[in-house]
């Protein structure tokens, strides 16, 4: 199967590397030259978009947002204008799911089918290639592409129709900052307290509280390690793309909202390319104390 993929960034660049792994034929195209050079040397192929399209069974996009797809696949010379019928593209960007109805809509005109794949998992679980995809599209159209997905990711899980992909994702990301949030309180009391948050971590992790969040970001806080697998500008787009959604079918998101601007402050306070653990350093900002270093 001839692939081709769109996006090399944090997550694009692991991810096509498993996809090599695998076997698959790839041909790749980044906007940064030295992400594609990098992916060719484990084996892939670069191309144009136009080469993409016309050369490739499956294309594939890891690219920030909505706007970028569009940009991608139906701009002008966009993939989608090279691309067969018959063909299959698959989204595994993290974008607003009325986004991805609106893409898949347009790309059936020319008798493209479409999944939305967002990921979860981080630049960690994109290495290894243990990420978690949740899908939205055709039963059949999934079935058949799994196998590619599973290059990259230990679970993967149709959700439903194009766009409960994305919708999935949302309700993800939602989780994740809520409880990094948390954690990020709890540590601080700890600390506070005059109780080690290293300890604290250790006592609980293994209990209710305990979570795939906790064991990743735990650690990040207690060390001061805020080196980006998920950058908090990143998690601000989710997080609009969440309450977007959330407007549009009268869902309640307070808490959302109250993450959301935790957030948006550390962005204008230079922190916005750190990873979404630095949410810890707005606590410490607050209660002028650091987390790490024990009590």
């Amino acid at each position: 199967m001839k692939i081709g993929m769109i996006g090399l960034g944090i997550m694009g660049r692991p991810m096509a590397k498993n996809l090599l792994k695998a076997g698959y034929d790839l041909t790749v195209s980044d906007r940064n030259p030295a992400a594609v050079d990098e992916v060719v040397s484990y084996g892939a192929k670069a191309g144009s978009s136009a080469e993409i399209g016309q050369n490739c069974e499956l294309v594939l996009t890891m690219v920030p947002n909505g706007p970028q797809v569009r940009e991608v696949m139906l701009g002008e010379d966009g993939v989608a204008a090279h691309m067969r019928p018959g063909s299959v593209f698959i989204d595994m960007s993290s974008i607003n799911p009325v986004d991805s109805k609106e893409i898949a809509s347009e790309l059936e005109k020319k008798g493209i089918e479409m999944l939305d794949a967002p990921v979860s998992g981080g630049e960690p679980k994109a290495i290894d290639g243990t990420l978690s995809f949740m899908v939205g599209g055709k039963q059949e159209v999934f079935d058949k592409f799994k196998p590619v997905l599973l290059a990259m990711g230990s679970s993967v899980v149709r959700c439903g129709d194009v766009g409960a992909g994305n919708t999935t994702k949302l309700a993800n990301q939602i989780i994740v900052a809520c409880n990094i949030q948390a954690l990020s309180e709890a540590l601080t009391l700890a600390k506070l307290a005059g109780v080690d948050p290293a300890l604290v971590l250790e006592a609980i992790k293994g209990g209710l509280a305990g979570s795939t969040v906790m064991n990743a970001k735990g650690p990040m806080m207690i060390e001061g390690n805020d080196a980006p697998g998920f950058k908090i500008d990143l998690h601000i787009k989710d997080l609009n793309n969440a309450l977007s959604c959330a407007h549009s079918v009268g869902a309640p998101v307070p808490m959302t909202a109250q993450v959301q601007e935790i957030l948006q402050w550390l962005h204008n306070h230079d922190c916005g390319q750190k990873d979404h653990s630095a949410i810890a350093q707005y606590y410490e900002r607050l209660a002028g104390t650091s987390i790490g270093g024990g009590v």
